[in-house]
């Protein structure tokens, strides 16, 4: 965002999907979390598909999850929609869907535009070493909502 001396305020477009695709893509960041298309061929890059390895010393240690990730027209100015395909047991999951509870993970509780899923991600992998979940029992591995 910039300030012009008239007081209006001008937001600089950037193409946030091109650069987290080539980020994820190029094995930058958090090696223990991934994402990226579900379909290579969406010029749109509106699904995407994500993965979390879970933290050592938690009941998700050693466990990879999986989320898909729904990018909607206005992002970055809103945050992805995310929702856990692998079924888990967290304070801010919802149970019966999978859809992560907004208010509930740092990253999109204090979602900004200069965000994006890879920041997510790591909140959801801090979330599971919390105090909160890290003792909470897993259902099998392998099932899925």
């Amino acid at each position: 965002m910039q300030r012009l001396p008239t007081g209006e305020v001008v937001i600089t477009p950037r193409n946030f999907k091109f650069e987290e695709l080539e980020h994820s893509e190029k094995g930058m960041g958090d090696m223990s979390i991934s994402y990226g298309l579900v379909d290579g061929s969406d010029i749109f890059m509106g699904e995407w598909n994500g993965g979390i390895l879970g933290p050592q010393g938690t009941q998700h240690d050693s466990r990879f999850y999986e989320l898909r990730i729904t990018i909607p027209e206005s992002y970055p100015a809103v945050p992805p929609r995310v929702r856990f395909v692998s079924r888990i047991n967290m304070a801010c999951v919802d149970g019966n869907t999978g859809e992560i509870l907004y208010s509930k993970v740092p990253a999109t509780r204090n979602w900004n535009r200069n965000m994006g899923m890879e920041q997510i991600l790591i909140s959801l992998r801090a979330e599971m070493a919390s105090d909160v979940n890290r003792r909470t029992r897993q259902p099998q591995e392998g099932s899925t909502f």
